[in-house]
Order: C-alpha cells, then structure tokens, then sequence
C-alpha cells in the first residue's frame, strides 16, 4: 500500500491540498496517519477522495455525501446506492439538443420570435441562450410548437399552452414520485435513511422497469381526455350544423297573402278618399247662425 503526503494524494485525486483539508473538517475523509509533523494519507484516503470528486460533480451536497459514506462504512455497496440514485435521475426522454441561430428561430416561426416571445420562451427553458444563438433542449417540443405556429395560433397563445401544460405535468410528475417514495422506497428504508444494499437492487431493477409505464400512462390518459373533449367539440358543431333552417311559405298562402294585403291596401286608399271628399263638403257648409 502506497503512503502519500497532503499535495501528491490531492494531486492524484484531481483536487487541491486546500479541499483535502475542508473534506477532513467535515469529516468525508478520515485524518492521515501521522509520523511527527508530517500526514500520510493511504490508498483508500486516495479512493475516497476521487469518489467524493464524482459524487460533487454529480450534484451531491457535503451533507448527502456523507450520508453515503456513512452507508458505505455501515457496510452496504455504494455501487448499489449509486445505480439506484442513475435509475431515479437519468433523462425520461432521450432526445438529443438542437441549436439555432436568430434567423432559423424567426424562420421557424414566422417571423413570430420577437424579443417579447424569444425571452418567454427562454423562461420557460424552452431555448437556452448561447453564442451565436439558441441551445433547444428539446427540439421536438419546439417543432410541436412552430407547427401550431405556423397553422394560425399566435406565438405568444401557444407559449402560453406550454407554459400551463408544464404546469400541469409538473403536478402529475410530483404525484408520481410521491407513489413511488410512499409505496416502493419507503418501505425498504432502515432507520439510517437508505435501504440495505440487497434492497438497493431490486429497487433499483423495480424503478428501471415502472418508468416507461409512467410514460405511457401519461400519454394514454392524455389521448384518452382529448378524444373526449374532441367528441364534444365535435358534436356540438354537428348540432349547430344539422340545425333545420325555417321553411319557406307555400306559394299558395304567399300569393293568398299578397292578394290580402293588395285588398286591404286598396280598401285603406277608398276609406281615405271617401274621408277627405267628406272634409271638403263639410268645409264649404255655412255653420252661420
């Protein structure tokens, strides 16, 4: 077993003799075997410290690393406690980024992607910003949204769809972790926080295996709801369509309205003649006394 000083272990691990010193204070790595006034640090202070490398890149706290060293020391594989913690983060959708340069992003939406709508959409996180111009982390998404775009919907209204749809699948996927730690992780977890390693396994074999039919239920009751709002949709404009216009008048009763009506046209003019000759006679009486 090879002995080494502070700088060449640090060296080794790829990190500095000034992190070496604050994983010993937090007590992720034991202290060196000491010989006078000079620390040796072994193999395993070397292991250590490259795997508390990995786990911070990873995006692990110094708190969550040492719970995981404190499970390694207790006797469960770390190996295990890391495939598990892959299966629970690794990417849903394996789909490649795009980038796009400004002009490709206003040809792909019609001109649309002015400064107001381009911003929108960053917040959103669906482009990211980056020299020269977009990274899109899901150029399938993005296409979805030029096609509604380009067919007649404004930008800012199918901005709008996604951003109350993220909504909505964010409360979904939070309901599904909620199950899956309430009924498949939280069983198995033993008084220190983590399942033992045996557990660790078929945990991480079970969630590899739920979360494609996750996915798909979602899509299904997706599908599922839009076939219905579309029925009706659909029904209602048949309805609206179908609806039988007023019927026209036979021609027997138009014409004997007519005739009706021309009479009674004719008596009105006679009625008035009559009255009017009557006014005159009475006009040219001498009502003297």
């Amino acid at each position: 077993m090879a002995d080494y000083r502070i700088d060449d272990v640090a060296r080794l691990a790829g990190t500095t003799v000034r992190n070496v010193r604050v994983y010993q204070d937090r007590g992720l790595l034991p202290p060196p075997r000491r010989e006078g006034r000079v620390g040796w640090y072994s193999d395993a202070h070397l292991a250590r410290l490259r795997l508390i490398g990995r786990l911070l890149e990873r995006g692990y706290t110094f708190t969550s690393i040492g719970d995981l060293v404190t499970a390694w020391q207790s006797g469960r594989d770390l190996a295990d406690v890391l495939g598990l913690e892959d299966v629970l983060t690794q990417p849903w959708i394996d789909e490649p980024a795009g980038h796009l340069s400004p002009g490709g992003l206003q040809a792909m939406f019609a001109g649309q992607a002015v400064p107001a709508t381009v911003r929108r959409a960053v917040e959103l996180g669906l482009l990211q910003r980056e020299r020269g111009g977009f990274r899109v982390p899901s150029p399938a998404l993005l296409a979805a949204g030029a096609e509604l775009v380009q067919a007649g919907i404004p930008m800012p209204i199918v901005l709008d769809i996604a951003a109350a749809v993220g909504a909505d699948l964010d409360a979904v996927a939070a309901r599904f972790v909620e199950v899956f730690t309430e009924h498949l992780v939280g069983p198995r977890v033993e008084v220190e926080g983590l399942p033992a390693s045996t557990d660790l396994r078929a945990l991480a074999a079970l969630i590899a295996r739920l979360r494609p039919q996750a996915s798909q239920a979602v899509v299904s009751l997706f599908g599922i709801a839009m076939e219905r709002h579309s029925a009706a949709v659909f029904g209602e404009t048949a309805e609206r369509t179908a609806a039988p216009a007023p019927a026209p008048a036979p021609a027997a009763e138009t014409a004997a309205t007519m005739t009706s009506t021309s009479k009674g046209s004719k008596n009105q003019t006679k009625n008035k003649t009559h009255k009017n000759r009557g006014d005159r006679n009475d006009e040219g009486k001498d009502t003297s006394l």
